[in-house]
Formats: C-alpha cells, structure tokens, sequence
C-alpha cells in the first residue's frame, strides 16, 4: 500500500502551537493506524497515534505532564515544571481523558486522586518515558554528545560555599550544558526529587530511604567558630568540656547537622545554653560575628570570614567530626549523560 503525500496542519504542544508534518497510513474507514512525526520548537517530539481515534494524539508531553500531576498533585506546580500555564495542564489531561475514553482524576474539594485507569495510564506512561529517556541518552552515548539540562537543588550550605567551584568546572569541560540551580531547605529537595521536580539534589546527613539512590560526595570537617574578642579565641583548638554553659548559637532543631551537634554534645556530656536558633548558615555566621554566641559548623563554610578576621576558628581536640554531604537521584531514574558526568564532577575532592 502506498502512503499519502505529506500533510502539514495545526497542532497544540501545552500552551506552544506548532506544526505537525509526517506521512500518515489511513485505512478505509479513514482512521489512523500509524504513528506521525510532531516537529516543534522544543520539548518531546515523539507524537504517537492511537489507532480509532481520528482527531487526538498522544504525545510524549502529555504523558509527562500528567505523571508530573499525579506526583506533585499540583496544576501549579506542573506548570512550572513543564513552561506553560495551569489551563493548558488542564487541556492536557482532558484531552487524554478524551483519547481513553476514560476519567483519569477524580476531582473533589479536597484535592483529586487518580482513578483505577487513571492509574493505569500513570504506570504505563512511567514506563514509556523511562524508555524515552533511555533512547535519548543512549543516542546521545552513541554521539558522544554532553548537552541538556539537568535540574539541581542543594542545601545552603553546599550550595552557596563548594558548589559554584564545580559549576565552574562542569561548565568549562561542558559548556552546551544547561544547569539550573536552586538553595532549599533539605526537606524541600527530598519532596523535590521524589516529585521529579529536580533532577539530582545535594544533602548532609542523608536518609535512608528505598525510593532514593544515594551517591556520597565528601566529608567536611566541623570546626568551633566564635567572636575574634571571644575567650576561646586565645586558643587555636579547645576541648568539648570547655564549652559547657557557653552561650550557642544552634540551627533549628529539625536541620540535620542541628541533631548531630546535639548528639555530639550529648555524647561528651556537654551541656550548652543555646541562644539562637536559625535556620541558615548565613544568618548563624552574622550572629556570631556580633558575638551572641559560639557554633560548631562546615570549616568549608566559614573560609572567607576566616580570612577577612570577622570569625576565629577553634580546632576541636576530643576528635574529629565531619558531616557527610551526598548527591540523591529518585530510584530507577534514567541519568542522561550530562547528569553523569555532573556526578563525576561533584565526587572529585
């Protein structure tokens, strides 16, 4: 059987029109029985026909942004993750509910859940993207080819004293490599990764949990810091006991490292009288600085004020703490070639 010419005509991508060209098979009863090329300005491009079904198509773009919506179970959130407006995430999945025939979300005051098809549609679709993404870095291995984006969040701490030195280094060696980078609150990433709204976070102290793979990347040294005039300043390293009824200035209590200093102090049997209790390393160091109180915190954090003499860094001699840092990547995630080699990247010392 031979194909028809090629035909050009009007398609909606989200929120973006463009055009869809590629030769179509249609069978006597004038249905389309094979898939057609979707060419546009960006995004997925793969466009899938359903057979029986003359006016709707199934793109690779609807199927992620109805997974987005069933993970993040929010059209705001969904939006910004995939560039267009909440009403066109709307169109989106009505216009798969039409092309199954089926509700997909069942809608109420109190949120939505997906229905059993729904749930159908959210597994398979899984699995067609996890293809999808295999294909594209595999063409790419094949190409040897380092590009794209790769989404990535990072606690405070990391993010705003070691990783710029990568970024740096990662962009030198890369630079057709866009990298979008955001500062959150470790809680906030984890959410972030699992929602698949980030590609690859960094955390301290990470959590053990099965939906996770977890890469360690370093161990930064913990170190005493306090006011140039403050007593312990005469002394380039003093022992936990001497801090005992000093004033401290803490990160809140639910900041990974807040319970490890805790622990520390517990386990020596250090009693402290904690003043302040923020939850940032910038805010802490400032507080510090007017003298408030003393804090134990990431040597990699406190290099500039060291240097400029605005904090005194004490050497702590019972032993030596760390805090482990580690990069987290949801489970079974297909890591394109750039988000390897940003990995590489971040594990070398």
């Amino acid at each position: 059987m031979g194909f028809p010419p090629t035909a050009a005509g009007q398609g909606v991508r989200g929120a973006e029109v463009c055009q869809t060209f590629g030769p179509q098979a249609v069978g006597k009863s004038g249905q389309r029985v094979w898939s057609a090329l979707e060419v546009g300005n960006g995004g997925r491009r793969l466009t899938l026909a359903v057979p029986g079904h003359q006016k709707e198509t199934m793109q690779i773009r609807s199927l992620k942004i109805f997974c987005d919506l069933a993970e993040t179970e929010s059209f705001t959130k969904t939006a910004h993750l995939n560039g267009v407006t909440q009403s066109a995430v709307s169109q989106q999945i009505s216009a798969l509910e039409r092309l199954f025939n089926s509700i997909l979300i069942e809608r109420s005051k109190k949120g939505f859940r997906l229905t059993r098809e729904g749930q159908a549609v959210y597994d398979y679709s899984k699995q067609i993207l996890r293809q999808y993404d295999s294909l594209e870095s595999k063409l790419q291995d094949l190409k040897n080819v380092i590009s794209g984006t790769i989404r990535v969040a990072a606690i405070y701490t990391f993010g705003l004293h070691d990783l710029p030195l990568y970024l740096k280094k990662f962009l030198k060696n890369y630079p057709t490599v866009n990298v979008h980078v955001e500062y959150r609150h470790f809680n906030q990433i984890y959410e972030d990764v699992l929602g698949n709204v980030i590609d690859i976070g960094v955390v301290a102290y990470p959590r053990a949990d099965s939906r996770l793979e977890t890469v360690p990347l370093r161990k930064d040294k913990l170190i005493l810091i306090c006011h140039p005039e403050h007593p312990l300043a005469k002394n380039k390293a003093t022992r936990l006991r001497a801090l005992s009824g000093m004033t401290f200035v803490a990160f809140e209590p639910i900041v990974p490292i807040r319970r490890a200093v805790d622990r520390i102090l517990r386990d020596h049997g250090v009693q402290v009288r904690n003043v302040m209790e923020l939850d940032n390393i910038e805010t802490l160091k400032r507080a510090v600085e007017i003298d408030a109180g003393v804090a134990i915190v990431p040597e990699s954090t406190v290099v500039q004020e060291t240097a400029d003499h605005t904090l005194c860094q004490v050497e702590i001699e019972d032993a030596t703490f760390h805090r482990p840092v580690s990069a987290i990547y949801k489970k079974n995630k297909v890591l394109s070639p750039a988000m390897k080699k940003f990995l590489a990247v971040l594990k070398e010392n």
